[in-house]
């Protein structure tokens, strides 16, 4: 039986004196009492189970090389570093060194060539950085021999209406509180601060849980626009208090921030998580977020 975020086709009987007895339906199914599917133009079609005659779990569309390059340069607007500079397609990001995003080149136009590499390995040089490439499926990557692939990190998708919920504290800069829920008050650099608060060409938001007057659960949420006019929500730094784990609250923070992204005009929203961070996937399973595609960096050894 297929279950709530899952593509799936749906047969179901149409009312007596219909031109048709059956049709079918394919989307992401929402819920199965009664089975709700979403279709792509956002159409949701509900019927009782006693109606459906067939409902199946089917794969997910393939993600185009176009879809792929505009979720990215969404993204790169959410979170691009202190300085920028665009050469050849790729944006170069620096952010002192603060997270390997906000460090590396990202293709949002087309491949770098040799001479290209020899240019963001020097942009880099000059600002104390090793030279550091993004690369996500799917999209033209020069070629880098000796370099070393790290970070697998997995970009997951879904459409922001589905998982608006109730409304959390939003603020347009991160207070004193929500930077000390951040890595768990691990001690951010100087910079770190001014590298979370910055965008392009967007709008941000770091929501925060409060319980008995303390902050238990953050995120950043960032909207940006990709070159086909999708507005995305880009959520980014959802922890939550150990002490206030398995009580739904990771659910709580990126739900409220759905509907605040919702609100600045977000038709679909992100969360990159790392490979290995089982936890964040669990999460984003159970939100019914599903893999878009993955990206590595590239750095020198």
């Amino acid at each position: 039986m297929p279950t709530p975020g899952q593509r799936v086709m749906m047969r179901y009987l149409l009312p007596a004196g219909s031109s048709h007895p059956m049709t079918d339906v394919l989307g992401i199914l929402e819920s199965v009492d009664p089975v709700a599917v979403r279709a792509e133009d956002g159409t949701v079609t509900t019927v009782e189970s006693s109606q459906v005659v067939a409902l199946k779990a089917i794969p997910p569309r393939p993600v185009s090389r176009a879809a792929v390059r505009n979720l990215e340069h969404a993204a790169a607007l959410a979170w691009p570093g202190l300085a920028q500079e665009w050469l050849g397609g790729w944006l170069l990001r620096a952010g002192a060194g603060f997270t390997l995003r906000a460090n590396s080149a990202v293709p949002l136009q087309g491949p770098a060539t040799i001479d290209a590499v020899e240019h963001v390995r020097a942009w880099y040089a000059d600002r104390g950085l090793p030279a550091r490439f993004q690369l996500p499926d799917r999209l033209p990557a020069p070629s880098l021999p000796g370099w070393e692939l790290v970070n697998e990190t997995l970009v997951l998708t879904a459409d922001t209406a589905a998982l608006a919920g109730a409304p959390v504290t939003v603020t347009a800069a991160p207070q004193d509180e929500w930077l000390a829920g951040y890595h768990r008050g691990d001690t951010l650099p100087a910079e770190g601060p001014a590298v979370l608060s910055a965008v392009l060409d967007g709008e941000l938001g770091f929501g925060q849980i409060a319980q008995d007057g303390e902050v238990r659960a953050i995120a950043r949420a960032a909207v940006t626009s990709a070159p086909d006019g999708t507005r995305w929500l880009g959520l980014t730094a959802v922890e939550v208090a150990p002490s206030a784990r398995r009580q739904g609250l990771g659910t709580r923070i990126c739900a409220g921030l759905a509907a605040w992204g919702l609100e600045h005009g977000a038709q679909k929203m992100y969360l990159q998580v790392a490979a290995d961070n089982d936890a964040a996937l669990m999460l984003c399973e159970r939100l019914g977020l599903t893999t878009h595609h993955r990206y590595r960096y590239a750095t020198e050894r």
